[in-house]
């Protein structure tokens, strides 16, 4: 997940990140943290990764971290998100193994409402005679068995990391500065503002504009021109 501060709307962003994508240079400022940092096997883990093992949403290993990392972000966001916001968070991430269905099944549990059909206005879930419980204090639906909603740890913001204080002060100093870093290969700029953008990339017409990097495989297979070694992203 990467946060980072905006000066200007005083306000902090979290998002998550492939990190096999992201250029080290466009961290800059941000603070970071990774699925190491969610939770403890010492201590506890945090009730993001506990109700999706418990609610059989685990995988082999490697789309897990990124489904709780993703789900980690959106909470950040916002404590009580939406099915629509809890679906939207994970559609990015690949899955192979489990399916998403036990994965969303998981994550419900986090809703701000109740997803089952209330089936003819009585307020019952049509899904009861499956051994399926729906519980709106849960906020979703909730697989019976080992997907317990009373097992469950709650859900703290307030034991979350906070954003380094140091951050936001470098945010607040910088916000005016062009920051440039030179490679051998490749020179990085993170320009202030829209304006200062355009003019470099009217300096720099073949330099490509990197905000998600999700390209970056296609820009070393196809691009040799010379201005390709100057990258720009919008601070």
């Amino acid at each position: 997940m990467i946060s980072t501060y905006d000066p200007v709307a005083k306000l902090i962003h979290h998002r998550p990140a492939n990190s096999c994508l992201l250029p080290l240079c466009s961290l800059h400022g941000a603070a970071v943290i990774t699925v190491e940092g969610v939770g403890s096997i010492k201590t506890r883990i945090h009730p993001i990764q506990e109700r999706l093992a418990k609610c059989n949403g685990s995988q082999c290993g490697f789309c897990t971290p990124g489904m709780v990392m993703s789900m980690y972000a959106l909470l950040r966001n916002h404590a009580k998100p939406s099915m629509e916001q809890i679906i939207s968070a994970l559609d990015g991430n690949l899955c192979r193994c489990t399916g998403y269905r036990p994965i969303i099944d998981s994550y419900t549990s986090f809703a701000r409402e109740p997803t089952c059909c209330q089936l003819r206005g009585t307020g019952q879930c049509c899904l009861d005679q499956e051994e399926c419980v729906c519980s709106s204090s849960t906020g979703g639906q909730i697989l019976s068995g080992l997907c317990n909603p009373e097992q469950f740890l709650p859900m703290d913001p307030t034991q979350e990391f906070i954003f380094p204080p140091e951050l936001m002060r470098m945010a607040q100093e910088q916000q005016r500065t062009t920051l440039i870093f030179h490679g051998k290969r490749t020179t990085w700029i993170s320009p202030p503002s829209l304006k200062k953008l355009l003019k470099l990339k009217a300096k720099y017409p073949k330099a490509p504009l990197v905000v998600g990097n999700t390209s970056v495989g296609i820009l070393n297979a196809f691009c040799h021109h010379k201005d390709c070694a100057s990258i720009f992203r919008p601070m």
